[in-house]
């Protein structure tokens, strides 16, 4: 690796790609954030104080901006090398800012506004001039300018979004912020004069890159597990509790299924055929990012046929039951479509499968709607067996 591209900083082509232990221990902060996620929108399902709209509406702007930092990191240690000592202390000061937004996301939206908005802001731009003053402007001096561009924009929609007094003000300048972020995060932080540059370039290692966004779907699947666990130890045990618990777990293991089905398990392949590597890895990013949500989401779904299996089933508990499932498979598709450059069958029958049985469902019990729910994945995940027992294995071919 020339000098030109950062030096030691950059990872050579022999590099180590599994993740590090230090990476490995950021991970536990985000399990622990998307449990505060969670146990947030639990409540807005439960209490309607906030109303479940602006509820799930409000947790999704954490989550994104949580999500905004995990990639950053991911995409940067895979680029860079991440037992250099620079980048080693860039994931130390990520787990404390990471850890202190995860602290305020149950009051988000209310008094810990301010402190959510301002560490994150902190650490995002932190992290950047930390890297250029540190690593003396290497390895790459524009992509610094890019990166600030971009957030020095939103920066003051986030803090002034903090700081107000309104919560609909908030929704508003916060929604503003993360399009911007993510807008730049997408396109490669387009700036005038210097242009655009996704993190890394064509210099990116495929196995590491494939195998952080395996192991963060697993803590999204360990997050569910625990919301199942919580659930059930608090509950009366009795047999439709038991039932819940149960079908929470088999609709678990059926999410688990359907990813890792050869899409899932080849992402380091299909990045290194890629044309553009960093573009395949950006857009497999966002692909994840909705099945975590979708999965945080179906979790949410679980503690409530969990805790109130029988009786009354609230159209707002669909968003949960049927609507974390769905858009699980809309993610999925998505990534299916990024390896092999198509969708399967399955995969839009499951989607339509959903549609067609939603009317139907608002007449069911909770209990009921997520059996439903997981008989649809089921289908899905049987259709992809039998597809593969048919089928030599097949090649990723991303579609660029």
């Amino acid at each position: 690796m020339s000098e030109n591209h950062g030096g030691r900083l950059v990872r050579s082509e022999a590099s180590f790609q599994r993740a590090t232990f230090l990476e490995l221990f950021l991970d536990l902060v985000f399990v622990f954030a998307l449990t505060r996620i969670s146990a947030r929108v639990i409540v807005d399902f439960t209490d309607g104080q906030r109303g479940v709209y602006a509820g799930l509406g409000q947790a999704l702007l954490l989550f994104l901006a949580l999500w905004a930092v995990w990639s950053l990191t991911v995409w940067s240690t895979s680029w860079l090398d991440p037992e250099a000592p620079i980048v080693q202390t860039v994931i130390v000061i990520t787990m404390i800012g990471a850890m202190t937004m995860a602290v305020a996301v149950p009051d988000g939206f209310g008094m810990r506004a301010g402190l959510f908005a301002i560490t994150y802001v902190s650490l995002q731009i932190g992290r950047v001039v930390y890297f250029h003053i540190a690593g003396h402007g290497k390895p790459d001096p524009r992509q610094t300018s890019r990166v600030l561009v971009w957030l020095g924009l939103s920066a003051p929609l986030w803090i002034v979004g903090g700081l107000v007094s309104t919560g609909t003000v908030r929704g508003v300048l916060w929604t503003l912020a993360v399009l911007i972020d993510y807008t730049g995060l997408f396109l490669g932080w387009p700036t005038p004069r210097i242009g655009a540059q996704r993190i890394g370039g064509q210099v990116i290692a495929a196995e590491h890159l494939a195998e952080r966004y395996q192991q963060f779907f697993l803590i999204a699947i360990g997050e569910a597990v625990f919301v199942i666990g919580l659930a059930y130890s608090g509950s009366g045990f009795h047999a439709d509790q038991t039932g819940g618990f149960l079908l929470a777990l088999t609709t678990t293991v059926l999410l688990w299924r359907v990813y890792f089905h050869i899409a899932g398990k080849v992402l380091d392949a299909a990045i290194g055929r890629a044309r553009d590597a960093a573009r395949l890895a950006t857009d497999m990013a966002f692909a994840h990012m909705v099945m975590i949500a979708a999965i945080v989401l179906t979790g949410v779904g679980f503690e409530l046929f969990i805790t109130e299996p029988l009786g009354h089933l609230p159209a707002t508990w669909l968003i949960a039951i049927f609507g974390g499932p769905v858009l699980f498979l809309a993610g999925r598709s998505a990534l299916e479509y990024q390896v092999f450059g198509r969708v399967s069958r399955s995969r839009l029958s499951g989607l339509l499968a959903f549609g067609l049985l939603m009317p139907a469902a608002l007449h069911l019990q909770p209990l009921t709607a997520g059996a439903v729910a997981a008989v649809v994945l089921l289908g899905v995940a049987a259709a992809d067996t039998r597809r593969s027992r048919h089928r030599s294995p097949e090649t990723p071919t991303p579609p660029y």
